[in-house]
């Protein structure tokens, strides 16, 4: 058995640097009223003795428990196979790495992990919440609010309108379908059809609007609802081809819905653009480039989008709220889209 020699405590911090606890504890804990001369000796000290502070102790006194709850109202399942989901949260754990904060991933089944998710933040485990991929009738909005835990939502929430303070951070979804189905109208496609997303979240909803922004007098039979999924997108893409066999250009919702479609077009010996051309939405690299061929698609930068919710969300505890952005101004995000075009269209 190995002896493990005793941690440095706070009090063996003070006698090296020469000073009293309290200001050791005031240096450690980011308080303010030390001397520039004194914080570098604590500095020096610490970093020789290699002193970590307890972080009970810290909490007590800052009343930050540097921890973030990432809550994804998905399932297990969903959130490992869509790549969507890696990008969102790779973007947020650099904004909170950078921030020396930790990221607490929350997943919700079923509605009793909702409860289980709501007495895990009312329990002040964390010193607030990033949420996305709700649902319309998701119960959680209710639940953090009860909880009166800070939170930024990733995606624009369904009842945003309906409630002041609302922070968000969202993508141009309907902007982005509008400059999709205009690009295949100005390739001469006439027959254009969408392949919707799960219609009870507002990313969905909006693509579908801005589809049928450009699309105003579109026959109904060419609109599929999907489920952001590939297997969502074969579903759909075959009632397309039963309903519309004229069908010439499809807008799908995400690419991994393209791909989806794409295998059943090429099941159905339809040749991919010349006889229907196809475009998805997302530009996740992994999917986009490795399709045959290679998917136009709509680009939102999902990893920047995760960077701004957690920027805002420690903006907002850095000044005691996260409902204002920097010099007052509303801290919702809608971030810009972009047309890639590769081959598929």
């Amino acid at each position: 058995m190995t002896d493990t020699a005793p941690r440095p405590t706070l009090e063996a911090v003070a006698a090296r640097a020469g000073v009293s606890r309290a200001t050791v504890s005031r240096v450690v804990n980011g308080g303010d009223g030390v001397r520039d001369i004194l914080v570098e000796r604590v500095r020096k000290a610490v970093e020789e003795l290699g002193y970590v502070p307890n972080q009970a102790a810290r909490s007590l006194v800052t009343r930050r428990h540097d921890a973030i709850a990432v809550v994804v109202a998905e399932p297990e399942t969903r959130v490992f196979a869509d790549p969507f989901f890696a990008h969102q949260l790779r973007g947020i754990s650099k904004e909170l790495t950078a921030h020396d904060n930790q990221l607490v991933l929350l997943l919700t089944e079923g509605r009793d992990d909702h409860a289980r998710v709501g007495r895990y933040l009312a329990g002040g485990h964390v010193d607030g919440a990033l949420v996305f991929s709700l649902h319309l009738d998701d119960p959680l909005p209710e639940l953090i609010q009860r909880a009166g835990v800070p939170t930024v939502f990733g995606g624009r929430p369904g009842w945003s309108g309906e409630r002041r303070g609302v922070v968000y951070v969202d993508s141009d979804n309907r902007g982005g379908a509008r400059d999709a189905v205009r690009h295949l109208a100005g390739l001469g496609r006439t027959r254009i059809a969408h392949i919707t997303g799960a219609l009870d979240q507002t990313s969905a909803v909006d693509r579908l609007d801005g589809y049928r922004d450009v699309m105003v007098d579109a026959d109904p039979r060419l609109i599929a609802e999907a489920d952001f999924t590939p297997a969502g997108g074969e579903r759909a893409m075959r009632e397309l081809l039963d309903r519309c066999p004229d069908v010439d250009a499809v807008f799908a919702a995400n690419d991994l819905t393209a791909s989806g479609a794409l295998r059943v077009l090429r099941e159905a010996g339809r040749r991919v653009p010349d006889d229907v051309a196809l475009i998805g939405f997302d530009d996740m690299l992994p999917v986009a480039e490795q399709t045959d061929p290679p998917l136009t698609t709509v680009r939102q930068d999902i990893e920047e989008m995760g960077r701004l919710m957690a920027r805002l969300l420690l903006r907002g505890l850095d000044r005691g709220t996260p409902r204002e952005g920097v010099g007052g101004t509303p801290s919702s995000v809608v971030l810009p889209t972009t047309l890639v075009r590769r081959a598929s269209a």
